[in-house]
């Protein structure tokens, strides 16, 4: 880990934070505030879990899946698209990189997101194939494949 991605010496405290994240460290099991919503974390059983909320990658997918969604419904309201209703399916998983013709780095493991849109409505082939273009630039979308930088420090 770069020394630029966490610091040990103090820094301000986060006054507002976008999402509050708190567990007791006696198991996988966390609480997620995001705004007036809660929603609960853990890993599955399996993982050594309890499984009484999504599992990280999980929570990520949602994330994922439920910009494109926004993004495409958003988009389709504005162009008076008759779009009815979208579907998105999401799978995670890991892969080698010697694995992926289409990979720049070498001999390591990459997390790779499979997504899979499904819309319904009397769209033609024009507005089906821009939607699909449109679903590469929602924002987590964008996030998740330039890059982010992450800082972290002890308060």
């Amino acid at each position: 880990m770069a020394a630029s991605d966490w610091d040990l010496k103090q820094m301000p405290a986060m006054v507002e934070p976008n999402v509050l994240v708190r567990g007791d460290a006696s198991g996988f099991e966390q609480e997620v505030v995001a705004g007036t919503h809660r929603l609960k974390a853990d890993e599955p059983v399996s993982a050594g879990g309890a499984d009484t909320g999504a599992a990280p990658y999980d929570l990520l997918l949602g994330a994922l899946g439920a910009c494109t969604s926004m993004t495409l419904g958003m988009y389709a309201r504005r162009e008076k698209w008759p779009l009815k209703r979208v579907v998105v399916r999401l799978r995670h998983s890991r892969i080698h990189s010697e694995d992926c013709l289409s990979c720049e780095t070498g001999g390591s493991v990459l997390d790779q997101i499979e997504r899979e849109v499904e819309l319904t409505g009397p769209l033609t082939v024009e507005q089906r194939s821009r939607l699909l273009e449109i679903a590469q630039r929602c924002p987590i979308h964008r996030a998740l494949t330039a890059g982010i930088r992450s800082r972290t420090w002890l308060a």
